[in-house]
C-alpha cells in the first residue's frame, strides 16, 4: 500500500495531521471542530481508560456520572472560574423545534429556557452544588470521585485529538475535610498520571506547578506534567489541581468536623483527555507511521502467512492457532491476518502504519525448517528465529521495546533540556533547537507575558524538583531563587 505521509523534516504538522487519518485512529466530522474517532483510534483510549481506570480504583476513587447541562447561574457563583470559561461556553437556549409551514425545522422560539444551560466545559460546578447534598459531617468524607464523560470547549483553531470542541477525559473530583489531606490528593494524583505516562505511554515526563497566570480557573495551586514532541514542542499532558475552599464557599459546602465545628470542605479536581492520543503520536511515530509502546498497542503482535497453495496455507494454521493460544494465555493481544484479498507486502506496510509493535511472517519454508521472521517496529530491523519457544520469545521482545521506546524519548527529552542565562540566549535556543528551556524568571506576570507576547514561548511549569539557586531573571535582570521551564507549546 502506498502511506503518502509528508515526511517529518518537510512539514511536521502536516505530517501529523496525515498519520491521524491515514492510520484509522480519526477524522474531522460534518460538525465543525469536533472528530470522529475510528475504531483503531478509539481502541487505543479504551486501552488508557481501562489502565488508568484501574489504578484510579486501587487509589480508592469511584466513578460516577453528573449531568452534560448545568444552570448558568451556577457559573456566576465562582468568580474566577467563570471568567476562565466563558469565552468556550456553548450555551443551550431553547427545548423544541418546528415547522415553519414551508418545510423548514427552525427554532420555536416560544420555546425558550427559563434559564440556560451551559453545556459541561468541566463539571466542578454542578458536582458541587450536588456535594452540597452529600456532605455534613466528617463521616461523610472523603468524598473520592471520578467521572468518565465528553466535555464542549468552543476552540476556534482545531486539530484531531489535540485540540476539539468537544473531546473525551475523565475529571477526578475529590472533597476532603483539611486543607493538608486535600493536597496531598492532588500531588497523588499527579503521581499517577506521571506513571502512566511514563511507564504506559512510555513518555517522559517534568513534574511540576503551573504559574499563577496559567493555573486552572479557580483553582489555588495546579500541578501539571509536561511531555516533549518530536518537534521541540512541549504538550500539557496531565494536570491535577488543588481547588482550597473555593467551590465549597461558593456552593455553601459544609461540614461538621469533629470538634463540633462548622467548616468549608476542602476540594481538588483532575484529569487527562483525548490529548494523551495526540501525544503519544507525536513522541514516538516517524514516516513510515505510528510507532506504539506495547502497553497501549490494542494489537500487540499481528501474524502474517506467506503461502502457495491451500496445502501450505492449512500447515500455517496449525502453527498459528498453536502460537495464538500460547500468546493469549500471556496477555498478549494478537491478530492472525489471514486475507486473502491482499498481498503479504501490503499487509506488512499497513501494520507498519498502524504501528503494531511485533509482525510475525511465516511461510511454507519456514515451517520446513522450524522458524519464523520476526520484525520490530519500533527499531524496523528483522530477524529469523526459532518457532520453539516464540511465545516466550515475543514476551520479551515487547517488555525490550517498550523500554526502547521509553530510551528513545528521554534520549530526545535530554538532548533538548537546555539552560540558559540570558535573554539572547534564550531566543537563539528557542528558535533553533527548541525543546525546554531552563532559566531565571523573576516570579512576575507581568514579565511572563512580556515574553510569550515577543517569543510566543511560555513558562510550561516551575518543576518540583527545582532546586533553590540564586539567578537573576533572564528578561528583567531582577532576583530569582529558582529556575523555570520555558517552551513553545500545543
Amino acid at each position: 500500500m502506498s502511506k503518502g505521509i509528508t515526511s517529518r523534516a518537510e512539514d511536521y504538522s502536516q505530517w501529523y495531521n496525515e498519520l491521524v487519518i491515514k492510520a484509522d485512529l480519526a477524522e474531522n466530522s460534518a460538525v465543525r471542530g469536533c472528530m470522529v474517532i475510528k475504531p483503531y483510534g478509539y481502541a487505543i483510549w479504551e486501552r488508557m481508560q481501562a489502565i488508568l481506570d484501574k489504578r484510579f480504583k486501587e487509589t480508592g476513587h469511584s466513578n460516577a456520572y453528573f449531568p452534560l447541562f448545568i444552570p448558568k447561574s451556577f457559573f456566576s457563583k465562582e468568580a474566577a472560574h467563570v471568567e476562565g470559561f466563558a469565552t468556550e461556553c456553548a450555551v443551550v437556549t431553547h427545548y423544541r423545534l418546528k415547522n415553519d409551514g414551508t418545510g423548514k425545522i427552525v427554532v420555536d422560539e416560544e420555546a425558550k429556557l427559563e434559564e440556560e444551560l451551559i453545556v459541561r466545559p468541566t463539571s466542578e460546578t454542578i458536582i458541587w452544588n450536588t456535594y452540597r447534598g452529600w456532605i455534613e459531617s466528617y463521616r461523610d468524607l472523603p468524598i473520592l470521585v471520578n467521572q468518565w464523560a465528553n466535555v464542549v470547549r468552543w476552540e476556534m483553531r482545531t486539530r484531531l485529538f489535540l485540540r476539539t470542541a468537544e473531546f473525551l477525559w475523565q475529571e477526578g473530583h475529590t472533597a476532603h475535610a483539611t486543607k493538608e489531606e486535600a493536597i496531598a490528593e492532588t500531588e497523588r494524583m499527579l503521581d499517577v498520571y506521571a506513571e502512566f505516562a511514563e511507564k504506559i505511554l512510555a513518555v517522559p515526563v517534568v513534574r511540576g506547578r503551573k504559574t499563577e497566570n496559567e493555573r486552572f480557573a479557580g483553582a489555588l495551586d495546579t500541578y501539571c506534567i509536561e511531555a516533549l514532541m518530536q518537534d521541540g514542542k512541549a504538550l500539557q499532558a496531565g494536570t491535577s489541581h488543588f481547588l482550597g475552599q473555593n467551590f465549597a464557599k461558593a456552593f455553601d459546602v459544609k461540614f461538621t468536623s469533629k470538634e463540633g465545628k462548622l467548616e468549608h470542605v476542602w476540594a481538588t479536581s483532575w484529569g487527562v483527555s483525548t490529548r494523551l492520543m495526540g501525544a503519544l503520536i507525536m513522541a514516538h511515530s516517524d514516516d513510515q507511521g505510528l510507532v506504539l509502546p506495547p502497553k497501549l498497542a490494542p494489537i500487540q503482535v499481528v501474524i502474517v502467512p506467506i503461502f502457495k497453495t491451500e496445502e501450505e496455507k492449512a500447515q500455517i494454521d496449525v502453527f498459528v492457532n498453536q502460537l495464538t493460544t500460547e500468546l493469549r494465555v500471556k496477555d498478549i493481544s494478537v491478530k492472525y491476518d489471514d486475507r486473502d484479498t491482499q498481498r503479504p507486502g501490503f499487509k506488512f506496510a499497513e501494520w507498519e502504519l498502524k504501528g503494531v509493535p511485533v509482525r510475525v511472517a511465516v511461510g511454507a519454508r519456514d515451517m520446513q525448517n522450524g522458524t519464523v521472521e520476526l520484525a520490530r517496529r519500533d527499531t524496523q530491523t528483522k530477524e529469523t528465529v526459532a518457532q520453539e519457544g516464540l511465545a516466550s520469545t515475543i514476551n520479551t521482545l515487547l517488555d525490550t521495546i517498550q523500554e526502547n521506546i521509553y530510551q528513545k524519548a528521554l534520549n530526545f527529552r535530554t538532548s533538548h533540556y537546555t539552560e540558559v542565562n540570558s535573554y539572547e540566549e534564550f531566543k537563539e535556543v528557542l528558535e533553533g533547537k527548541g525543546g525546554f528551556i531552563s532559566c531565571h524568571w523573576d516570579g512576575t506576570t507581568e514579565t511572563e507575558k512580556r515574553v510569550k507576547e515577543e517569543t510566543k514561548a511560555t513558562i510550561r511549569c516551575i518543576p518540583l524538583e527545582a532546586k533553590e539557586e540564586q539567578g537573576v531573571c533572564i528578561f528583567t535582570g531582577k532576583p530569582s531563587s529558582r529556575r523555570v521551564l520555558f517552551a513553545k507549546a500545543y
